[in-house]
């Protein structure tokens, strides 16, 4: 991207009325209520826009604005929408106006897409709208609508109206987070559906925006939906219900010709709603255990020899894929349909790394990459205490910014297969349309700029300015779009002087800390990095610019005899869940009652814990508190027995106490336990890991883990 400014500024945006490709430009800013665009037409036009088969590749344009005038050259009708994109965002940013400017820019991806599952959580039309609006504005051009799930089936069919009736809707929604035991419901009848004029609309109004609609139709698994309207089509006979928590059903589509019959219906109203050539078809999380059950299931993949269940789904994916060819269209899957051998045309979407995207682009197939590592939006995007709650994981935005689409262990003949990236939004926890712009639009900007421009051209800090800029327009405007650019992640750590530090890493550019505490409410500016707490009481620090307050990171500090002590692990923590390291969990602060990823959690996978505790002198202590993490939905148990013991030299130790197996269903447990022990240096704490999940629950057959947090002494 190339950019030079000259010129004067332009208030408004004036096309001419005599040719369709104004009205294509035009259509493509009309209707987006938060641009509030200043455009009109007539005779006077300050616009040309120029068809110009010289500039070398599709999507491409060179803008110039200069002397009240605006000038467009582009390969084709994707390099105009590019344009007008670029032009509606000058004046968004610019008060209105347009700043004289002379660039020449193009993306490096052909495919740049944004995902929105519907069937969690569904939104109305005007919302979808709005959503298509974020990516015209941020240079997107697929939207990959996700229609269908267990928890609802979102499009009209009217072949099959129990899909409205029956499908579209589910009894009660699980309340708060899936690992939470036991789960809870809401008792409300939750759903909606588009009918295929609405769908229709939406259809219009992305492909006037330069964006095809991608629907995702899923199969054979994340089908318990359309299984409650239409049980026959199942592998067993039960009564199925619309899905009402979160995770993978093992309910699944029987590879029967009447369920053939049905999807090839389904799908042939789909594709009369949906023109662009791609359907993407799911594939994903389909558990196997009703087709090694099912007599009919076995005698296929004998009769065709398919292997195993692996080979049936490739079967049954190939099956979809040959109708799909034969009515002129193309099939997209999750990596998963290269389990059993891949469909012949597939594109794949690779999300459980990149390895599947790898292995399909050496296969000869197109690739989107869209990894859970930098790309699902439903992650946490930020570590703070307050943060809403999310399904779990970790992704700032400044890794998604820093993501590379193309991986290194692809050879450079296959790079071009490798054909774009998308950032997925999942809804199980975000209920309101409001909820999908916090997650989404920050990191929809950052993985924007991973799409247009070369890697060489990136540069984070001047990134971080722009979407500083772009989140104080857009909030201006009702949008809730996050910026944790300037927020802080402190670091804490223990020290032997009777105290814990407060190191504030990774300032953000041109900030400056300030801090405040309970007895002082007033902000106050920190001239060192590093601060010490030794007294117990709530704590602030922010990063502040002269226009942008970071988000406060509040600290409630537990002075207790541990702070002044060290700790050694046996067992280290897991990478991903080791906080900040072993300190965490002696230095005064509790961590999450929410999020078990946090600094202060440690978590141990199929691990037992133990951990000495050194005291820098001899030390009476009266009370130990234990802090541990229960989600058995996530596969985190509590321990099954609990030591503590104590010594003088660190060779004999004597046992205080000694518990069995909690009982409770609380998903936080703090443990008080009463000690009697005078004059002693070392404290050991050992909590024996539940072991292997039992039949029917989550995880069974796997390896618990075991979550512990503060220790807290007295």
């Amino acid at each position: 991207m190339t950019v030079s400014e000259k010129g004067s500024a332009i208030s408004s945006l004036i096309f001419p009325n005599d040719e369709e490709i104004y009205a294509k430009a035009i259509q493509s800013i009309k209707e987006i209520s938060f641009l509030a665009v200043d455009y009109s037409i007539g005779d006077n036009s300050n616009i040309a826009i120029e068809l110009d088969n010289n500039i070398s590749s599709s999507g491409k344009f060179i803008l110039s604005v200069d002397k009240g005038h605006i000038g467009i050259k582009a390969n084709d009708e994707a390099g105009v929408i590019n344009a007008m994109s670029r032009l509606v965002q000058l004046q968004l940013l610019n008060k209105g106006k347009i700043p004289p400017i002379s660039m020449e820019d193009g993306p490096r991806f052909q495919y740049r897409g944004m995902h929105l599952d519907v069937g969690r959580h569904f939104f109305d039309v005007e919302d979808i709208k709005k959503y298509i609006d974020y990516l015209f504005l941020y240079g997107y051009n697929k939207f990959h609508w996700h229609l269908t799930e267990d928890q609802g089936w979102r499009i009209e069919i009217k072949k099959y109206p129990k899909l409205q009736e029956v499908s579209a809707y589910r009894d009660e929604t699980l309340i708060g987070h899936y690992s939470d035991q036991p789960h809870q419901f809401d008792n409300t009848r939750y759903g909606g559906y588009y009918t295929q004029e609405e769908a229709k609309q939406i259809v219009q109004y992305a492909a006037e925006k330069g964006i095809d609609v991608i629907p995702e139709i899923e199969l054979p698994g994340h089908s318990l939906a359309a299984l409650a309207a239409y049980p026959e089509l199942g592998c067993e006979n039960k009564e199925y219900k619309v899905g009402t928590k979160w995770g993978i059903y093992d309910d699944i589509y029987c590879p029967k010709e009447e369920t053939f019959e049905f999807l090839q219906n389904v799908l042939d109203e789909v594709m009369a709603i949906f023109p662009y050539e791609y359907v993407h078809i799911g594939g994903d999380e389909a558990p196997k255990r009703a087709w090694k059950e099912s007599k009919f299931c076995q005698e296929l993949i004998k009769r065709e020899n398919l292997g195993d269940e692996h080979g049936l789904q490739s079967y049954f994916i190939g099956r979809m894929e040959a109708y799909l060819n034969s009515k002129g269209r193309s099939i997209i899957g999750w990596d998963e349909i290269l389990e059993g051998g891949l469909a012949p045309n597939a594109t794949v979407m690779s999300w459980r790394g990149i390895s599947g995207g790898v292995e399909a682009a050496n296969m000869g197939h197109e690739v989107i990459m869209t990894p859970t590592s930098h790309c699902y939006f439903d992650y946490y995007q930020s570590d703070h205490p307050e943060e809403p709650l999310a399904i779990g994981g970790y992704l700032p935005v400044k890794k998604v910014y820093n993501y590379e689409p193309v991986p290194e262990e692809l050879d450079e003949s296959k790079w071009d297969l490798i054909i774009g990236a998308q950032g997925n939004v999942w809804t199980e926890y975000l209920k309101e349309f409001s909820d999908v712009e916090y997650m989404a639009i920050a990191r929809m900007i950052a993985l924007s700029e991973v799409l247009w421009i070369e890697p060489s051209q990136k540069d984070y800090n001047r990134f971080v300015k722009s979407l500083s800029d772009h989140a104080v327009i857009l909030k201006s405007k009702g949008i809730n779009i996050a910026n944790h650019t300037n927020d802080i992640s402190p670091v804490l750590r223990t020290k032997l002087v009777n105290g814990t530090e407060v190191i504030l890493k990774d300032i953000p550019a041109d900030s400056r800390i300030e801090f405040k505490n309970a007895d002082d409410p007033n902000w106050k500016d920190l001239t060192d990095s590093i601060f010490m707490l030794n007294k117990s009481g709530s704590y602030s620090f922010r990063a502040v610019t002269d226009v942008v307050e970071g988000k406060p990171y509040n600290i409630n500090y537990d002075h207790h005899l541990g702070v002044a002590a060290e700790i050694e692990l046996k067992e280290i923590p897991a990478a991903r869940y080791s906080g900040n390291g072993p300190g965490s969990l002696i230095n005064g602060v509790k961590g999450s009652n929410e999020k078990y990823g946090d600094k202060e959690w440690l978590g141990f996978d199929g691990n037992d814990f133990e951990g000495i505790i050194t005291f820098k002198e001899l030390q009476d202590i009266s009370k130990i508190e234990l802090r541990f993490y229960k989600g058995e939905g996530q596969w985190i148990y509590l321990p099954k027995t609990i030591k503590i013991s104590a010594s003088v030299d660190g060779k004999e130790y004597d046992i205080l106490a000694e518990t069995n197996e909690i009982q409770t269903d609380d998903k936080v447990v703090n443990l008080p336990i009463s000690v009697k022990a005078n004059n002693i240096k070392y404290l050991k704490i050992e909590a024996v890991n539940y072991g292997v999940i039992p039949e029917g629950r989550q995880g069974a057959g796997h390896k618990s883990w075991l979550f512990i947090d503060e220790i807290t002494i007295q």
